[in-house]
């Protein structure tokens, strides 16, 4: 967890480095700063902030285009304040035109962002495993990903374009626009929502020698491969954008229910100064002492 007084190194140099090695990239959701937090405490390398979940978390609503950038990128620094690891963040469709995108990217940078992902679909757009999608045309988004690259200050920011053509126009479809993506200046392709393990081998053979982004999320169009068969497939990244959330709001469910059934909480003796640990209680104490005066 990164302290209060903490100078983090280049964590985008680290995440090319990451995703230039044999090994994927493992990058579980996080919706607030505490559950950033708790990814990297687990040993993650990489935190991905889930449009889905900050969406749920901010406003208790769905993932149907209702937060803004400023929103976003707010929700973005506070959780790479915490974390020394790089974060990955969804930027949705960019909010707007290519010159919305260039502020959103240098919002994102500003906020301390490792990379950003951006989405053809048309605005509103939807969560990638929702019904009803609808995408922009190929050069609309062409645009917007260059605009992306040119925008950025720190040539080791990571630009990555998600494609939601499949649902609308099929996988064929998805393989152009991921290359011409590519040729327009991302650094890696993500193909949102295939629906069979033989669309994903196909997807992963066209496009052999690119970073490809794999997206785990639970319950949703695309099967959960394995990691080896991943790893196998070539991808470098995989996402695990819901993990957290649907397991915190399972465990706040249950925690009330016992409650509303007018059952004592079962919580360990010392569980809230453990909790004050976690989230550095003893590092503000430390301070205090430090800047006594």
């Amino acid at each position: 967890m990164a302290d209060l007084l903490s100078r983090p190194g280049n964590r985008r140099a680290r995440l090319r480095a990451l995703l230039d090695a044999d090994e994927p990239v493992l990058a579980p959701g996080a919706y607030d700063a505490l559950t950033a937090h708790l990814v990297e405490q687990a040993g993650f390398d990489a935190v991905y902030m889930t449009g889905f979940g900050t969406t749920a978390s901010l406003l208790g609503r769905p993932d149907v285009g209702l937060l803004g950038q400023a929103e976003m990128a707010d929700n973005a620094r506070r959780m790479a304040a915490v974390v020394d690891v790089p974060l990955i963040a969804d930027a949705d469709t960019g909010y707007g035109n290519p010159i919305n995108v260039v502020r959103t990217v240098r919002e994102y940078e500003q906020a301390g962002v490792a990379a950003l992902h951006l989405e053809d679909q048309v605005m509103p757009k939807r969560c990638g495993h929702m019904a009803g999608k609808q995408v922009v045309p190929s050069a609309e988004m062409e645009a917007k990903i260059r605009a992306a690259a040119d925008a950025r200050t720190d040539p080791d920011f990571v630009i990555i374009a998600r494609t939601d053509v499949v649902q609308v126009e099929g996988v064929d479809a998805g393989i152009d626009r991921a290359r011409r993506f590519a040729d327009a200046g991302a650094d890696v392709l993500f193909v949102e929502a295939p629906t069979s393990e033989a669309d994903i081998e196909k997807i992963a053979g066209a496009l052999t020698g690119h970073t490809l982004l794999f997206n785990w999320a639970e319950g949703g169009r695309t099967p959960q491969l394995s990691l080896d068969r991943l790893r196998e497939l070539g991808f470098s990244l995989v996402l695990f954008p819901i993990s957290t959330l649907l397991a915190a709001t399972d465990a706040v469910r249950a925690t009330l229910q016992r409650l509303r059934t007018g059952a004592v909480p079962d919580v360990e003796v010392g569980a809230l100064d453990d909790f004050a640990r976690l989230v550095g209680v003893d590092e503000v104490r430390s301070l205090e002492e430090r800047y006594r005066s």
